[in-house]
């Protein structure tokens, strides 16, 4: 007979090798990890879900509320898996996105091959009509044009349709006429406009966007109606909400409109996770790891709030290279991403040398010793050869892993190649995983221009707790915290998500010739707009409110954001924009520039709910005593620095005695997920269950 409790809410995070589950019973917190099922997604949810209420002894009928985010969005366009989609542009556009920028992300390659645009040449269609910068009409909607186009969509059968006129940004009238008759003619199309999606200037991104909000919206629609019907099925009726990139939740309605709001959704609950513990310990400077199945991510976190951005790229073709990507301008959490997870496929390239992804197993059919059909070698095999894993109890015993499966996939894949054995084929595999890792975040912090080193690190994942001591060693971090249930981490953080929105505008205005009343009405709709985003979602409460003005001097390429306190703007405060403005620049530069005008390009206005009340507490640590080990479990364990075998113990987290500190090495382990503490470090369990690993300092 299951016990009724109060404040039963569910976080469950669909990745692309396993669907994590975290379920917050009051303040108990239990968690589930189940294997991701692509040809049903929704299914994974329903079953980790329904097997971490029973654990809990929670009816389903209990659940208050689930909080999601998925991959889905994501991988469509990666796999260019959508809707058969057309794009209508302004007449002389047609090859924007094809155009693109004309910059190269690899500048001395002659034979760069460039990413294919989302949409072909044959499916994209221009009308006649044209609005100004400023957005005044210079030409009417050709709507004889018009009807051509949409006799031609009709007659080749699309699903979906995205439109992108020039600075429908600044007026979208012509957009609007586009989309009713399309929906007039073709009642079953789904159509998105840009100047919905994302008003922005730059109309590369603008267009890119729009085709991929377009191309996913008729695939994500159908998934969220089957995910509604099946929690139905099983007795579950609560309100569903979606976590956005950006780091807020939106409702259903929202999300189905907004797919491209959803493709940095997972990695933006980990960030929030982060941030969460990071304020809990009054932590300023924290470097988030995620390194799940199939990606690793990369967040900088200042003053418990991560760094954010209004552009991304997605599927990027060329080794992760910035610049070889599809750019999406939506406003997302800004971190660095690279395709090695646990399920990242090991292989020898042309010049002799060992490398990881950004291919992965996923969960169909996983790494090599899942035993389920794969016989390519990857992270997870690595890790089990190291003895990183236990193949008894992986993933709480739910799955037993074959390590003759993982030498045999190492030996054709690897060892064929290069020679030597299985242990040094792993010890490979995990290194340049770890150091594409440390690469990856060096590159990152130097162009965001902060030193690692001052860092304290925050990991979480899967198979994150595996590597981030090493990661550290690498990065010269000393201070690394794995919390209490790090390998479900970005289910967590939807539970700790605002009901937020972000609405963007861009309005290009010289101070000189500010004009305030467009702008302040220019304002009134984007709260207008950020208000209904959040109210859709059922919230009635208190709401925050941030500004923020995206400003240049006349005549530069960018832009940097300048925080501005007031809800409406008058001559005093147009001066102290300007103020502000040269302030945050020198500030960033090092100078600033006389006698130029400064204007604003957009307008960025968040709402968001009021964040819970966290009480800070500082870090536990005492000096080593290792009596209450002594008869601990032991295991084999690959020393990286030795490049040898040693014993470590081998102690579940929830006995780990808080307030000690233990000399490494140590495995700790628990159902989602084992923290590696080698030699050189201690660790200390925390009141809260969270695992402090510091570098031992050495006696002088």
């Amino acid at each position: 007979m299951a016990t009724s409790f109060h404040g039963v809410r569910a976080g469950a995070d669909i990745g692309g090798t396993f669907t994590d589950i975290a379920l917050e019973v009051g303040k108990q917190l239990y968690s589930g990890k189940v294997l991701t099922r692509h040809d049903a997604p929704e299914q994974a949810i329903i079953e980790g879900l329904l097997q971490t209420l029973e654990r809990a002894g929670v009816e389903p009928s209990r659940l208050e509320s689930l909080v999601h985010g998925t991959t889905l969005a994501t991988n469509a366009l990666i796999e260019r898996r959508g809707a058969r989609t057309a794009f209508i542009t302004t007449e002389g556009f047609r090859d924007v996105i094809e155009m693109r920028t004309e910059s190269r992300f690899e500048q001395y390659d002659l034979n760069i091959v460039l990413p294919r645009p989302l949409i072909a040449r044959q499916h994209r269609y221009t009308v006649g009509g044209r609005m100004s910068a400023e957005g005044t009409e210079l030409a009417p909607l050709d709507e004889s044009a018009l009807e051509e186009v949409i006799d031609a969509i009709k007659a080749c059968g699309y699903e979906s349709v995205a439109v992108g006129l020039m600075h429908s940004y600044r007026n979208p009238d012509h957009e609007r006429r586009v989309r009713e008759r399309l929906l007039t003619r073709l009642p079953q199309l789904s159509v998105s406009i840009s100047s919905e999606v994302s008003p922005q200037i730059r109309e590369y991104e603008r267009f890119n966007t729009v085709c991929a909000n377009a191309f996913v919206s008729p695939l994500i629609a159908s998934y969220l109606n089957r995910l509604a019907s099946s929690l139905e099925d099983c007795g579950i009726g609560c309100p569903v909400y979606l976590m956005h990139s950006g780091g807020g939740l939106m409702s259903l309605d929202s999300a189905a409109r907004f797919p491209v709001r959803l493709l940095e959704s997972g990695p933006a609950g980990g960030a929030l996770y982060a941030a969460d513990i990071a304020a809990r310990y009054g932590l300023d400077r924290v470097i988030s790891y995620d390194m799940g199945g199939t990606t690793a991510k990369i967040c900088l976190i200042q003053h418990q709030r991560p760094r954010t951005a209004r552009t991304f790229e997605v599927a990027r073709s060329w080794r992760f290279k910035k610049g070889s990507g599809m750019p999406i301008s939506i406003p997302v959490i800004e971190m660095v991403e690279i395709g090695a997870g646990g399920g990242s496929l090991a292989h020898v390239d042309e010049l002799q040398q060992i490398r990881i992804g950004p291919e992965s197993a996923g969960s169909e059919p996983g790494p090599a010793c899942y035993g389920r059909g794969g016989d390519a070698p990857t992270v997870t095999d690595a890790d089990l050869l190291l003895g990183r894993l236990d193949a008894d109890h992986f993933a709480g015993g739910s799955l037993r892993l074959e390590r003759r499966a993982a030498e045999a996939a190492l030996d054709s894949a690897i060892i064929d190649r290069l020679g030597g054995d299985a242990i040094e084929a792993a010890y490979g595999i995990a290194e340049m995983v770890d150091e594409n890792m440390a690469n990856a975040a060096r590159a990152h912090a130097v162009e965001s221009g902060h030193e690692l080193e001052r860092y304290t690190m925050i990991a979480y994942g899967g198979a994150a707790p595996l590597h981030a001591a090493r990661l550290c060693d690498k990065l010269g971090i000393d201070q690394l915290l794995v919390p209490a249930g790090a390998g479900v981490g970005s289910a967590i953080g939807f539970l700790r998500a605002p009901f937020g929105y972000e609405s963007l505008r861009s309005a290009i205005m010289r101070l000189s010739h500010f004009d305030q009343k467009s702008v302040n009405a220019l304002l009134a709709d984007m709260q207008q707009e950020a208000t209904t985003f959040i109210r859709e979602t059922g919230y009635r409460g208190e709401i925050e409110r941030e500004l923020r003005a995206y400003m240049r001097y006349a005549g530069q390429g960018w832009e940097i954001p300048v925080e501005v306190d007031r809800e409406t703007l008058g001559e005093e405060e147009i001066d102290r924009l300007r103020r502000d403005f040269i302030a945050e620049y020198g500030r960033v530069f090092g100078h600033a520039v006389d006698d130029l005008d400064v204007e604003v390009v957009s307008w960025s206005l968040t709402l968001r709910t009021p964040p819970a009340e966290i009480e800070q507490h500082p870090l536990c640590r005492n000096r080593a005593t290792d009596d209450a080990l002594q008869s601990v479990e032991h295991r084999a364990l690959f020393d990286t620095a030795r490049r040898d075998f040693g014993q470590a113990r081998v102690i579940a987290r929830e006995t780990l005695p808080a307030g000690v500190s233990v000399n490494g090495p140590i495995i700790v382990t628990e159902d989602e997920t084992s923290t590696i503490v080698p030699d050189g470090f201690d660790v200390t369990r925390q009141q809260d269950g969270c695992l402090l690993i510091e570098r031992q300092r050495k006696e002088t």
